[in-house]
Formats: structure tokens, C-alpha cells, sequence
């Protein structure tokens, strides 16, 4: 059977490992809800993708669930539409 000729050193070990490790995800904000979702899949709490409906979200939902997730995408869609654009100033700012 084949031995290694020489102890491997840990500084070279460690080299080889370096790019063992786990990557974080890389999340993107829903176009419909803002909710973190991870690139090229769909919503899981809205059903959209690329501003289109895939999934009926609602539908799954019981009455008095439905209800609650009704009134929470109210609630988004209203504060978003009342944001505006920062000014070169306020962007300095922050």
C-alpha cells in the first residue's frame, strides 16, 4: 500500500480547505410584496413572479386567513405607492 513520503504541512492543508465553507443566500426583495425571496423563483407568500401570477395564494388559504392576508397585501400596496424618490440631498444624507 502507498504511504506519503513527507507529513503534509497544516499551512498547506489549510490552503486546500480555504474554499470549503458554506456560502450565504443571496436574497432578492419581491416586485409585489418586498418579502425576501431567493432569485428566479417564485413568491411563496404573494404567487408572483416577474409581475405575473403563477400561484393562487389565496385560494389555499382558509376564510379568516384569507381575510388577514387580504388586508396585509392592502396594507403594502398602500405604503408602497406613498414613498417617493429621494432627492440627491436626502441620499447624502443617509
Amino acid at each position: 500500500m502507498a504511504v506519503p513520503k513527507r507529513k503534509r504541512s497544516s499551512s498547506r492543508r489549510d490552503q486546500r480547505r480555504m474554499h470549503i465553507f458554506i456560502k450565504p443566500f443571496k436574497l432578492t426583495a419581491c416586485l409585489k410584496c418586498g418579502k425576501p425571496v431567493l432569485p428566479h423563483t417564485i413568491c411563496r407568500s404573494c404567487g408572483f413572479y416577474k409581475g405575473q401570477e403563477f400561484i393562487d395564494v389565496l385560494s389555499k388559504l382558509t376564510k379568516k386567513e384569507k381575510k388577514q392576508k387580504e388586508k396585509e397585501m392592502a396594507e403594502t400596496e398602500k405604503g408602497g405607492s406613498n414613498t417617493k424618490p429621494l432627492s440627491m440631498e436626502e441620499m447624502s444624507k443617509k
